[in-house]
């Protein structure tokens, strides 16, 4: 297991588990350390390990210090009651990443800035705000498409839409995963790629 000895400036993002080992949420190192010193860690995994230093002991004259890994499952419920089956929120940056930056229309890649979220069943005819009714589309495209369903303006979709699960949604979330990280959540994901490709 690698060990780190972190300084202020390094802000370690921990990977929170449930006792049985389903991914919850990022936490920050601070929350880890809480829960590390309160004794609610059931275990740990992952390759990294951080140690952060606390203060003086008046008495002994050592300084505390404190282990935490990179992934930790967490005794108890789960206060937030974020389980894995819920539904991850919906954002532009999130649904962005899932479609790879791509326009599900043209196939075309785009920065972020240049992308919008398109509604395959318009807002208008009823469609809604969720995962599986979205997804990447340039500003041409969407604009050409506009409050008609893929269908009604002739337009062909390159990609299936679809919910991230748990861990994807994890991944799509979160900029400075650590390897190990990684490694965890891509065991838990549904499919191999983030977009589902129409062959």
């Amino acid at each position: 297991m690698a060990l780190s000895t972190m300084s202020p400036n390094h802000n370690p993002l921990i990977l929170r588990l449930d006792i049985a080992g389903r991914p919850l949420r990022w936490i920050p190192w601070q929350t880890a350390v809480v829960l590390m010193s309160r004794e609610m860690v059931a275990w740990s995994a992952g390759e990294r390990s951080f140690t952060f230093k606390g203060g003086i002991n008046r008495l002994t004259g050592h300084r505390s210090r404190i282990t935490v890994s990179s992934i930790v499952a967490v005794k108890g419920k789960d206060r937030e009651g974020e389980g894995e089956h819920l539904t991850p929120p919906l954002s532009n940056r999130e649904l962005f990443l899932r479609d790879d930056h791509l326009c599900l229309y043209c196939g075309n890649e785009f920065p972020a800035q240049l992308l919008t979220r398109d509604h395959l069943i318009p807002l208008s005819q009823g469609g809604k705000d969720c995962w599986i009714n979205v997804v990447a589309a340039c500003r041409a495209c969407n604009h050409a498409k506009g409050a008609r369903t893929p269908d009604q303006a002739g337009m062909n979709l390159l990609a299936i839409p679809y919910t991230p699960n748990r861990a994807e949604y994890l991944v799509l979330s979160n900029r400075r995963i650590l390897a190990d990280q990684m490694t965890f959540l891509k065991k838990r994901f549904r499919r191999s790629g983030r977009s589902g490709r129409i062959g």
